[in-house]
């Protein structure tokens, strides 16, 4: 392994085990920690004396942290994309969403050292860092992403909303600004309870007198609680189609990993991880039950589980598969299956499975020939169980 890659490995390896990940990580999460929590006290008029003067050290301090490692990742991008010439990584890394958070934020921070923008200023830069943890907390990086992909509606609900927004502060300024002339003297003066009207906060700073006035402010406040309520459903649907997709991915990961599909290509995963639905059991609770109707078959992610047949229990764990004998027979179920530990399962019901079969006549081939394989083996022992 080179400096390059070692390097790489310590500053990108969120997630991993090594000490030396861990150790970066820390390093820069206390930086983050130290900048912001002296960006917020230094704003803080009658704070000690002594505490101040040490404040802007510790911001000096985890600034230093955070242009080292800017500067360590544009080093380190060729080993991110080892396809790209190393002048070329760097340049995408540079050009990214956190490349871009990565450089602001040393940036602004070194250019008010330099030349003391002012005390405003610098404190502010200190809350700039927060901005990074969009590096390792997913849940921003998903807002980022539906923001993106719905940018389109929500530019055009958002315009919707300011073309409403002029023309009821130009029409409530027809009505209110003889009776109230400096609250709405100009369409810019009534601008204000426009927004806050359509925004339903209602500050009640600035408010209609006249009855036309206040009927107009009425159909104004229901208008604009309807026009809220679309950028917040936009938004929704993004956050559901998203989980949605990562969803799938993990799914489809996960059925290509299983024995049973390596011999299929990627469009036919995909076509079976539509159809599986995950389900979490906890430990020591019963999947299945013998004599019930058999309504699945049951691949195992993680976990492990225990099917309840003579002459002793079977374990099952992760990559292997139950409840097909009983669906390709028709019969109800012969045996208990119990999770030992808690277990990720996929669930394939009985019309889906069927479908599957349909689709993929090697699949059935394949299940065909392991079920004749089981049913054999019970019957040996005397079980005849559908699980295994």
């Amino acid at each position: 392994m080179t400096a390059r890659s070692w390097t790489y490995m310590m500053i990108a390896g969120h997630g991993t085990k090594s000490e030396s990940a861990t150790l970066a990580t820390a390093v820069t999460a206390l930086a983050l920690v130290g900048a912001v929590v002296a960006g917020m006290l230094l704003t803080v008029p009658d704070l000690d004396p002594t505490l101040r003067a040490a404040l802007p050290k510790v911001e000096l301090a985890a600034f230093i942290v955070f242009t080292v490692e800017y500067l360590l990742r544009v080093w380190t991008a060729p080993e991110a994309e080892p396809e790209r010439s190393a002048n070329r990584a760097r340049v995408t890394y540079a050009r990214s969403v956190l490349g871009v958070i990565d450089v602001a934020v040393v940036v602004i921070y070194w250019l008010d050292f330099a030349i003391d923008i002012g005390a405003d200023v610098g404190a502010v830069s200190g809350l700039l860092p927060l901005l990074k943890l969009a590096r390792y907390i997913p849940g921003l990086g998903l807002v980022a992403r539906v923001f993106r992909n719905e940018g389109r509606a929500l530019g055009a609900a958002f315009g919707t909303l300011i073309v409403l927004v002029i023309l009821a502060a130009g029409v409530m300024y027809l009505i209110e600004h003889d009776a109230q002339p400096k609250a709405f003297g100009s369409i810019p003066d009534s601008l204000w309870w426009a927004i806050v009207s359509m925004a339903t906060v209602g500050y009640g700073d600035v408010v209609p007198i006249t009855p036309l006035g206040k009927l107009f402010g009425a159909v104004v406040i229901l208008a604009g609680i309807a026009m809220v309520a679309v950028p917040a459903g936009i938004m929704a649907t993004g956050f559901i189609e998203e989980l949605r997709k990562q969803q799938f991915i993990v799914t489809w990961q996960a059925v290509a990993g299983l024995p049973l599909f390596t011999g299929l290509d990627a469009g036919q995963i995909a076509a079976i991880a539509r159809l599986l639905k995950p389900q979490i059991v906890p430990a020591n609770s019963t999947i299945v039950r013998r004599g019930e109707t058999a309504d699945a078959m049951y691949f195992i992610l993680d976990g492990e589980v225990e099917v309840d047949v003579p002459p002793e229990p079977v374990r099952l764990s992760a990559g292997q598969f139950f409840g097909e004998i009983a669906l390709m027979r028709d019969t109800r179920r012969t045996a208990t299956v119990s999770a030992i530990t808690s277990c990720q399962l996929l669930a394939l019901e009985v019309r889906d499975f069927r479908r599957m079969l349909d689709d993929h006549p090697s699949l059935r081939q394949e299940l065909a020939r392991i079920a004749a394989e089981r049913h054999a083996q019970r019957s040996e022992a005397g079980g005849g169980s559908d699980e295994g």
